[in-house]
């Protein structure tokens, strides 16, 4: 068994933790053995939500034909819902399973010609870089971990562009370094010189605000994480331009109507997690969107504060809005794949803890998050323990 979570002494300097959410703990099923300082992973589904989710499923099972004959007409509604949040117009927005989905998807509806390429960067998302080398020769962008602010990345990106650019394949928020990327002002100077632009939002829905703002040709994000939707919920933003070149990944019976519904039908696969996803952003609008941020942020922002005071450990330029945090961890730690995976793992195994470690040439990193169901004293122990497994490793 883990040992219980005890606060440890807070290192100088640190802010003032936030204090609890209110009932935050009591909406969620989450092990008390494990300190989930990872949500920006895999996320976790309120109580509420799964008990929608419970409910479309025993609605699906006492009545297969009813409920399947009816779903395209459910999803849309569903679908209108999510739309409503995001605010988007429900006919621009499909319902997939993940934001690697949505990345094939947009790529496949981009006519490319020879000696056209896809810019990418070095933060992105390895399934998603690697959907884009299947279409065109790709081009890295080096933004290494420390550039200062947006308008560092802005001109690191259109410094970039050559004559071959075609395509720019840019994180929103990126996933392991906690980055803004994807910035307004970016997206409209790509559109300015003619570059199609395609966004992973894995991270943005729920955690920010506005995250179509930016009005990107492309868009899709996970709902599943700080939406706080069933696992295998995302959605694909598509501008209307490139609406009629989305094909659905798999034929189905819905393709005569054209995006949206034939990307969402799926034959019999289990639909409740899209039909219970609005449940999700319906319940972070009931808690207050901009008090559940706030919070969250303040949360990272302590958490990486005490990871900040270990020596050897370097904070990494952040947004404020954001409720996850990176930090570079010493040289020669986590260095590689595999290193960081023995890493992570050692300390989930040992003490309970979940946070993400990632690797990078000449230190990897780690990421916190925040979350409603988290507290103070999570992050402190994490801080009064990791630095016995840097000396490990």
């Amino acid at each position: 068994m883990h040992e219980p979570i005890r606060p440890a002494a807070t290192p100088a300097g640190s802010p003032n933790p936030p204090g609890e959410f209110p009932g935050g703990q009591a909406l969620f099923r989450l092990a008390p053995s494990v300190s989930h300082l990872n949500h920006g992973s895999f996320g976790a589904v309120p109580l509420p939500v799964q008990e929608a989710q419970e409910a479309l499923r025993t609605e699906a099972h006492a009545d297969p034909d009813t409920f399947f004959i009816g779903v395209s007409d459910r999803l849309a509604e569903a679908r209108g819902r999510i739309a409503a949040h995001l605010g988007a117009d429900p006919g621009h927005i499909s319902f997939v399973s993940n934001a690697t989905e949505g990345a094939n998807l947009a790529l496949d509806a981009i006519p490319f010609a020879d000696g056209d390429e896809i810019l990418v960067t070095d933060h992105g998302y390895g399934t998603v870089v690697a959907a884009a080398a299947r279409r065109a020769p790709v081009a890295t962008v080096a933004l290494g971990s420390r550039l200062p602010d947006e308008d560092a990345v802005r001109e690191t990106v259109l410094a970039a562009l050559t004559p071959r650019t075609k395509v720019a394949v840019l994180d929103h928020v990126s996933s392991p370094t906690a980055r803004i990327i994807a910035s307004p002002r970016l997206l409209a100077d790509l559109r300015e010189r003619g570059v199609t632009t395609v966004v992973d939002g894995a991270h943005a829905p729920g955690m920010l605000a506005d995250p179509l703002a930016g009005g990107a040709d492309f868009y899709f994000g996970n709902l599943h994480k700080w939406g706080y939707a069933p696992s295998g919920t995302a959605f694909l933003a598509v501008a209307p331009q490139h609406r009629r070149r989305i094909r659905a990944l798999v034929p189905s019976w819905e393709d005569e109507h054209g995006f949206p519904r034939s990307v969402e039908n799926r034959a019999t696969v289990d639909y409740t997690g899209w039909l219970a996803a609005p449940e999700g952003l319906d319940l972070l609008h009931r808690l207050d969107a901009a008090k559940v941020r706030a919070h969250n942020s303040a949360l990272a922002a302590h958490g990486a504060a005490l990871l900040a005071g270990i020596p050897g450990i370097t904070p990494l330029p952040h947004d404020d809005a954001l409720a996850m945090r990176a930090l570079r961890l010493p040289p020669g730690v986590a260095e590689t794949r595999d290193e960081a995976t023995v890493l992570r793992e050692r300390i989930a195994a040992e003490q309970g803890i979940r946070v993400l470690i990632w690797p990078w040439p000449g230190g990897g990193g780690i990421r916190v998050c925040g979350q409603i169901y988290n507290r103070p004293a999570e992050y402190e122990r994490l801080a009064a323990v990791l630095p016995s497994y840097l000396r490990r490793a």
